[in-house]
């Protein structure tokens, strides 16, 4: 029996909560995925940003970090490995976050305040995925359907 309506329970139904944690993968992979692939697009732009900011061997770091999103990103899309992926986002959304999103050491107040909603939306991401990571397997996933 579904408890939410009463009926018995049809294999093939999928239900919303299902298609609305679909939705909510393809958002929030998509993000990182579509960020991962910029990375590579523009990768002479962010790293002469990522150079500005201090960070060690900028291309090559913007390069490494193109990975991390794609391949995070593409896992959450794709419910494949999802903890995996998960755990490459917060890989580098962390160093992202202290290295480029430095608001506490920018004299602008303008800049520093720009930074600090950046590093504040990186935090709600970090914690995003931290719950990800938490999932075993999401329905209509890669995953849920290798183990069937």
């Amino acid at each position: 029996m579904d408890p939410r309506n009463d009926r018995p329970a049809s294999p093939r139904r999928i239900s919303t909560d299902a298609v609305v944690s679909l939705l909510g993968r393809v958002l929030f992979g998509g993000f990182f995925l579509y960020n991962g692939v910029n990375h590579f697009v523009n990768l002479e732009t962010m790293a002469g940003y990522a150079a500005s900011k201090g960070v060690p061997s900028p291309s090559l770091a913007i390069a490494l970090s193109g990975v991390l999103l794609l391949l995070g990103g593409l896992s959450i899309l794709l419910g494949f490995w999802t903890r995996l992926g998960a755990w490459l986002l917060v890989l580098f959304l962390v160093p992202t976050s202290l290295l480029i999103h430095n608001f506490w050491a920018l004299p602008d107040p303008q800049a520093a305040s720009i930074e600090m909603t950046q590093f504040m939306k990186n935090l709600a991401l970090i914690g995003a995925s931290l719950m990800i990571a938490t999932v075993p397997s999401w329905p209509l996933s890669l995953d849920s359907r290798i183990k069937r």
